[in-house]
This record gives structure tokens, C-alpha cells and sequence, in this order.
């Protein structure tokens, strides 16, 4: 999993983990369960709800949590309570500020989480991009076809239409603002595709344009000629 704190990756088999049983109530079993990261130390403690299972099989009387069914269950983040994705000064304010709202709604609203992503994918390939067309599926479709981006974050833009299955429900591509059920972890693909391409589009060309002006000032101090700038 990744860090809610940190945004760092870690294996669940290597770090400390626990649980509790809540209780059952007319609706749900529920239950606490936490991990601590391995690199900043912090808990990351989620709620799950889970439907009883056949009487008695989802108790247990040392108190300790069951392994939940997490095909039937639902989970909540409760701590941090929203979760945090830090970007480079780089990305432009307007995409930025929707970015880390769609990441905020995340662990209590996946559906409008990936509302916010589409829109926001949808603006950054019609702003930065330069394509408009009469939905996200064919912009997107544009824009593999352009093969302007590398191989990997090809293939990971196209999954979003995998994962958003945009062919069954194609008002996810013509309405991309609209808040309706996603498929399992569709949510968490939107912002790091976007994550990818706010690095391609501006995190990387400013670290090199940094690079350049920085060379061509130690290239003054020497009385040579600058670096020549080279067209995109």
C-alpha cells in the first residue's frame, strides 16, 4: 500500500499491523484496523463495515479482528482523515488546487473523487495538450495516438479507460463531472495518472529548463555562447 502520510509504497507483510473487533450492530460487523509505516512511523488507521456472514462466523471472543472479507466490506479512512498527495511547485495553481481536493474527497467519496479527476483530465489535455473533442474517451484515444508521450505513461493513461470501462458506461466520457459509481480503484488510477502526466507536462521541462539557465550561467561567467534554445 501506499502511505496516506508520506506517499511512500510499502509491502503489508513488512510492516506493524493490528486490528480490533467493534462489534455488530443491525447493519454491520465492524471493525478497526491500523498500519503503521515502515518510513515516517505514522498510523494509518481505517474503519471497515463489513455484512454479516452465516451466524457466529463473524465472531470472535479474544476480542482480536477477523480478517476482513474486503470483497464484501467497505472501508473509511479515519486517520489522516484526508489523505495527502504533495506536488511540485510546478504544477500550475488551477490544476493543483483540483487535484488535492478530488485526493481530500478520496477516503470518503470515491465517486466524487474520480468526478473531479475526469474533469480535471479532461481540461489538462484540452489546456496542454491542445485536444478537444466531443468526449474524454476520444481525447484520450487522441492523445495515445499522438505518441507524444513515453511508452509507460501511454499505458497508463489507457487504462483509465480500462479501469473506467468507459465503452459499458459512456456517460463517464461525455459527462466527466457527473458523480456516479467507479469500478475498484478507478479513484486511486485517476490521480496517478494525472500525478504522471503533471511530471510530463510540467515538472519535468521546468527541472530542465532550470538545468539550462543554470548552465548557460556558469557558460557567461566563461565568455562562451549560450546553450541555443531547442524548439519542442
Amino acid at each position: 500500500m501506499k502511505c496516506s502520510h508520506c506517499q511512500t509504497a510499502f509491502n503489508l507483510e513488512n510492516a506493524d499491523s493490528s486490528g480490533v473487533r467493534l462489534g455488530q450492530d443491525a447493519e454491520f460487523f465492524w471493525l478497526l484496523s491500523w498500519v503503521q509505516c515502515p518510513t515516517c512511523e505514522r498510523f494509518v488507521i481505517i474503519l471497515i463495515s463489513e455484512p454479516p456472514k452465516d451466524e457466529g462466523s463473524s465472531t470472535q471472543d479474544d476480542g482480536i479482528a477477523p480478517e476482513p472479507d474486503y470483497e464484501r466490506s467497505r472501508t473509511l479512512m479515519v486517520h489522516p482523515l484526508g489523505a495527502t498527495r504533495p506536488l511540485s511547485r510546478d504544477v500550475p495553481a488551477a490544476y493543483a488546487d483540483r487535484f488535492q481536493r478530488a485526493v481530500r474527497v478520496l477516503p470518503m467519496a470515491a465517486e466524487a473523487s474520480a468526478a473531479i479527476s475526469r474533469r480535471l483530465l479532461q481540461d489538462l489535455l484540452r489546456g496542454e495538450a491542445g485536444i478537444t473533442r466531443r468526449d474524454l474517451s476520444s481525447e484520450i484515444q487522441e492523445l495515445l495516438d499522438s505518441n507524444v508521450l513515453p511508452s509507460g505513461l501511454a499505458n497508463e493513461v489507457d487504462v483509465i479507460r480500462t479501469v473506467g470501462n468507459f465503452a459499458a458506461h459512456p456517460i463517464k466520457s461525455q459527462s466527466t463531472g457527473e458523480v456516479m459509481e467507479v469500478e475498484p480503484g478507478e479513484a486511486e488510477s485517476l490521480l496517478d495518472v494525472l500525478e504522471e502526466l503533471f511530471d510530463f507536462y510540467f515538472v519535468r521541462p521546468a527541472a530542465s529548463r532550470r538545468r539550462r539557465e543554470k548552465l548557460n550561467e556558469k557558460l557567461k561567467d566563461a565568455g562562451k555562447p549560450e546553450l541555443r534554445a531547442v524548439a519542442p
